[in-house]
C-alpha cells in the first residue's frame, strides 16, 4: 500500500493505522516520487493527497492509472464539487475530505479492496459475458465499455458501477444500495457517501451521454437504455 501525502504528521499517522492492520505501507511526500514508488512497489491501493509538492494528486492519479489500474482513495482539504469530478475522471474511486477520522479511513481503505476482489472474482466467473442493452455494449471480461459505437474510457468503479445498473435495467437503485453493492460500504454513517454516488453518476453521464441514466428524485438512478 502506498499514501502519498507531504503532511509527514498525517503521513505517518495513516501509515501506523494501516501498518497496525497488517499492510505493508510505503510513503511518499510529493508529486514525482509518489509516482517512482507505485512504479517500483506496484501498490494494492493508494491513499493520494490532493495538494503535493511536484505536482498534484491529480496529476499523480493521472500517471498511475495510465499504467495499470489501481484503487486509489483520495484525500482533500476541498469540498469542491468540480474538483471532486476532476479526480474523479482521472480514476480515484473515492474521497475523504479533511479533517477525517482514522476509523473512516480504514473502513474506506477496506472497502475498496473488497470491491477489487469481488470485482476479480465476477471478472473471472463472467469470462466473455457481453451485456447489450440497446446501443450499450458491455464487455465485462475485458472491461470494456461502447455506446452507438463509440468506445468509452471508464474508471474501474465506474464500470463495476454500470454494470450493476446494466443487470438491472429501468430498476431504480437507491443510493445508499449503490453504496452497499458496488462501493462495498457499511452505508450506516456514510455521511458524505451519497454525493459519491452522485459524482459518480455524473461522471457515467459526461461520458456515455446525459439520457443514460435517469434521476428518481428522493430515492436514486436508474438505467434508461433499451433491453
Amino acid at each position: 500500500m502506498l499514501v502519498v501525502e507531504d503532511d509527514v504528521t498525517i503521513a505517518e499517522s495513516i501509515a501506523a493505522r494501516l501498518r497496525a492492520e497488517g499492510f505493508t505501507v510505503d510513503l511518499a511526500h510529493d508529486g514525482p516520487s509518489g509516482v517512482e514508488v507505485d512504479t517500483a512497489r506496484e501498490p494494492d491501493l493508494v491513499v493520494l493527497d490532493v495538494m503535493l509538492p511536484g505536482f498534484d494528486g491529480l496529476e499523480v492519479c493521472r500517471r498511475i492509472q495510465g499504467r495499470r489500474p489501481v484503487p486509489v482513495l483520495m484525500l482533500t482539504a476541498r469540498s469542491d464539487e468540480t474538483d471532486m469530478l476532476i479526480g474523479l475522471g482521472v480514476g480515484a474511486d473515492d474521497y475523504l475530505t479533511k479533517p477525517f477520522s482514522m476509523r473512516v479511513l480504514s473502513a474506506r481503505v477496506h472497502a475498496l479492496l473488497r470491491r477489487v476482489d469481488r470485482s476479480a472474482r465476477a471478472d473471472v466467473s463472467e469470462a466473455g459475458a457481453t451485456i447489450v442493452l440497446g446501443d450499450l455494449e458491455i464487455d465485462v471480461e475485458q472491461r470494456r465499455v461502447t455506446r452507438a459505437g463509440t468506445p468509452a474510457q471508464l474508471t474501474p468503479i465506474e464500470f463495476d458501477l454500470l454494470v450493476h445498473f446494466a443487470k438491472r435495467p429501468r430498476a431504480v437503485q437507491p443510493r445508499e444500495r449503490l453504496l452497499s453493492e458496488v462501493w462495498d460500504w457499511d452505508v450506516a454513517g456514510t455521511g458524505s457517501g451519497t454525493r459519491a454516488v452522485d459524482s459518480h453518476i455524473k461522471a457515467l453521464r459526461r461520458k456515455l451521454g446525459a439520457d443514460l441514466i435517469r434521476t428518481v428524485h428522493g430515492v436514486g438512478y436508474a438505467l434508461e437504455v433499451g433491453s
